[in-house]
């Protein structure tokens, strides 16, 4: 008994040291390199969390950028008509399907009048096809804010690089951009349907 009592006294003072020697070992760390980690944490801060916008780029080219559909191929030589009217000669298919605030809305709302390969602001700047969320959002702001941060959309691409969007227009026709109703799709099937082999048995 007493000899376990020795034991068991230098146990108790062996482990008092190591605690101790971590103690001061850990505070004159954090004494002599305080400094040091502090300007660590900073320089991974600034690396993690980098604006990253020089390097998001749209998964494809949106509607009407460069090559495709070039609008003015055909406006250039068009005497521009700013009355509001019911198109029937040409793009009396956007006209058919039109339905985006169209009591309010029409066409020289977004496109500019003199340069068709624009868009164009409330305010009047113009602006290129691959911008055009920020047409959308000077009425949707709640979306324009979610997509910028990811919620509404899809963003794809690298944490601390280069990363893909899709634009409004790749998923919301711009002349008709409520979703049609679509069917659900069934349930999944519940997991007391689901029948396991039992991988307990001895049979191969």
């Amino acid at each position: 008994m007493k000899l376990m009592n020795t034991y068991t006294g230098k146990f108790h003072l062996l482990l008092l040291m190591l605690i101790f020697a971590l103690f001061s070992s850990c505070s004159n760390n954090e004494t002599t390199s305080g400094e040091t980690k502090v300007a660590e944490q900073i320089s991974l801060e600034k690396s993690i969390f980098k604006p990253a916008s020089d390097t998001e780029i749209a998964v494809e080219p949106p509607p009407l950028t460069d090559g495709i559909f070039p609008c003015n191929d055909c406006h250039s030589e068009i005497e521009p008509n700013p009355e509001r009217r019911e198109l029937v000669d040409m793009h009396d298919d956007i006209t058919a399907l039109f339905n985006h605030d169209s009591e309010n809305r029409w066409c020289l709302d977004c496109h500019d009048a003199s340069n068709r390969d624009s868009l164009r602001l409330a305010s009047g700047k113009l602006l290129d096809f691959k911008e055009s969320y920020k047409l959308c959002g000077q009425c949707h702001g709640e979306k324009l804010r979610d997509w910028k941060v990811g919620v509404h959309g899809k963003r794809t691409g690298e944490w601390n690089g280069q990363k893909e969007y899709l634009l409004c227009v790749h998923c919301h026709n711009p002349h008709a951009p409520k979703f049609e109703a679509i069917t659900p799709e069934p349930p999944p099937v519940m997991q007391e349907n689901i029948s396991y082999r039992n991988i307990n048995t001895d049979e191969q």
